[in-house]
């Protein structure tokens, strides 16, 4: 058999769109609908139409990422979040067998994967470019309404996700999404820039601890790209990454991407007004922003490197890892 990941990223693409199709039918669907990729990250996501209007969200996930008990756990926050009215996250749909996580398989590929269906959800992406002002001060309120129910939470015995550490984001026992050090583009200079921020962000956060009120469960992945606008509401989709971490890891990662743009304090600030709303933001936690900030995006320097084989890690490239440079500089002035 052809390993998938060896195969030519048009024939990925066709391999995933007949594994996606294959899926539908372990639901209760129309007849006719079809599925159509809207999103190709770690895990593929399509736009499942129907004749009469209706529509869901499918997402494959990536071979061997998230077991399926972690998936199990990720959904059973995602449902109570909804029911308890914390936050507007997607419903998952359960198939015909009544499971909400089913296993599907292609030829092609060596390992069957787990896929999800939810409903729907309307709204649009935010971009870096719009007015974002007051999405982000409801991002902040979501934020802290999250942060208060993880807290007192009672999670299934069986309830299992991932640690964004600092041992599992930037140390150099198998990092979750690969090294830092293998940054695209990376070179003896920019190698030793980085060494000395993350040994930086390596000591704040050793001293500022991992602490119930500090550390906790997490959606992130905050990301625009994970959210979505619709008239006044922010949605909250894809917790695919969600885990245990610092609580303001969740005031970082909504800018990922985008922390060199000039809006970004701006940005930061208005989530800061929006989560004291809600919960108070001591002077500590606000402290560490900026160090959530730089963990978030040497993380992402090494997410790259380790996804080239999608198109948005990709374009991204080596002007990511150069476009860093200038932010290490800053925060090793800034709290050295």
């Amino acid at each position: 058999m052809t390993d998938f990941n060896t195969l030519p990223h048009e024939d990925q693409l066709a391999v995933l769109h007949e594994l996606a199709q294959r899926t539908l039918k372990r639901y209760a669907l129309p007849d006719g609908c079809s599925a159509q990729l809207v999103n190709l990250s770690e895990n593929a996501t399509y736009r499942v139409g129907c004749p009469d209007g209706r529509c869901w969200a499918l997402r494959i996930h990536r071979a061997l990422y998230q077991p399926k008990q972690a998936i199990a756990s990720e959904l059973a926050w995602v449902v109570d979040l909804r029911r308890q009215g914390v936050a507007i996250t997607p419903s998952p749909v359960a198939g015909c067998d009544g499971a909400l996580i089913q296993e599907t398989a292609h030829p092609r590929m060596a390992t069957p994967r787990h896929a999800v269906l939810f409903d729907w959800e309307t709204g649009s992406e935010p971009a870096i470019g719009d007015d974002l002002a007051g999405s982000f001060e409801i991002l902040g309120e979501t934020a802290a309404r999250m942060h208060i129910h993880a807290r007192q939470w009672r999670r299934p015995s069986w309830f299992t996700r991932h640690s964004w550490t600092f041992e599992t984001a930037l140390g150099e026992k198998r990092p979750r999404w690969g090294r830092w050090r293998d940054g695209i583009g990376m070179n003896r200079e920019t190698q030793a820039l980085f060494r000395r921020t993350v040994n930086l962000i390596g000591r704040r956060l050793a001293a500022y601890g991992m602490g119930a009120q500090r550390f906790g469960l997490v959606h992130a992945d905050l990301r625009l790209a994970n959210l979505l606008i619709d008239g006044g509401a922010v949605k909250v989709i894809d917790f695919d990454d969600c885990g245990f971490s610092w609580y303001m890891y969740d005031a970082a990662t909504p800018v990922s991407f985008h922390e060199h743009a000039p809006q970004t304090p701006e940005l930061i600030e208005h989530w800061k007004t929006g989560y004291r709303k809600v919960l108070p933001l001591p002077k500590e936690d606000e402290a560490e922003i900026p160090t959530f900030v730089m963990f978030r995006r040497i993380l992402l320097v090494a997410w790259i490197a380790s996804h080239m084989e999608a198109e948005f890690p990709k374009s991204l490239g080596v002007g990511y890892t150069d476009g860093t440079r200038p932010l290490c500089e800053d925060y090793l002035r800034r709290f050295s």
